[in-house]
């Protein structure tokens, strides 16, 4: 769903990842997660809660990438790495990249599941949270895909093996990591598809931001209308695919996330 005018932008180079990049892709959840488990086991919940948020979206990002192939590793590793971050988030991620990826062909169409909310008020769209999440995982059960039925099922029954035993053993801070990471998906229609595709049209279908610090500080995740243009990008690179594109002078969407 390229706009017409980004015919011209070299893109390809930003796709290839050194091994630095490599490595900070595939391990950015790693200090939040430590952070929010260490400080909820000595329950400093109020900053345990902020780790937790950054965890949340770091855990977004890294999941993100994977859905795109841009992890900069192997089929195998991907695969794995979104079962990971399946437990991490408390949702299955093969199922959530199906629906993404049908979102990317179909923006904010009848067939986009993942984009259902957009055109709902604020209010509604945080309400419409559990039924998102629900709808997601029921659709990756009932498709004729019979690894995308084997990795859904997989890393749900690993989710509440996670759970039950969290709070079978009364383990305090994964306990907490539960109920954290829980109320993140029940709100994730809001926060990860309203907030990038509210009151948008057919030619800007999503948001973007185009100031520095909080960019940095919503670890670029918020590059959305860069990100529909040129999906294979991974998120590290998306500063410099948004410098390109204002370099050659080219109409940016008006409308910001915040």
């Amino acid at each position: 769903m390229k706009h017409h005018t980004l015919n011209k932008i070299d893109w390809k180079d930003l796709v290839h990842l050194n091994s630095w990049e490599i490595f900070v892709e595939n391990n950015i959840t790693v200090p939040w997660l430590i952070s929010s488990w260490l400080l909820a086991n000595y329950e400093w919940y109020p900053l345990a809660l902020v780790c937790s948020f950054f965890l949340f979206l770091t855990g977004l990002r890294q999941a993100h990438n994977a859905f795109h192939n841009a992890l900069g590793t192997h089929n195998i590793l991907t695969k794995l790495s979104m079962a990971m971050n399946s437990l991490v988030l408390l949702a299955s991620m093969h199922a959530v990249k199906h629906t993404h990826l049908l979102h990317h062909k179909h923006c904010l169409t009848d067939e986009d599941l993942e984009g259902k909310c957009a055109q709902m008020s604020v209010l509604r769209a945080l309400l419409y949270g559990p039924i998102h999440i629900y709808k997601i995982h029921i659709k990756a059960l009932l498709e004729n895909n019979l690894k995308l039925r084997f990795w859904t099922l997989l890393e749900l029954s690993l989710i509440i093996i996670f759970v039950a035993t969290a709070f079978i053993f009364h383990i305090k801070f994964l306990m907490y990591h539960c109920i954290v990471m829980a109320v993140g998906e029940l709100t994730s229609a809001f926060f990860a598809v309203w907030t990038v595709h509210h009151d948008c049209d057919e030619e800007y279908y999503a948001r973007t931001l185009d100031n520095k610090w909080k960019n940095r500080l919503t670890y670029n995740m918020f590059y959305h209308w860069e990100h529909h243009q040129f999906p294979a990008v991974p998120t590290i690179k998306l500063p410099e695919l948004a410098k390109r594109i204002k370099n050659q002078s080219i109409k940016n969407p008006i409308k910001q996330v915040f």
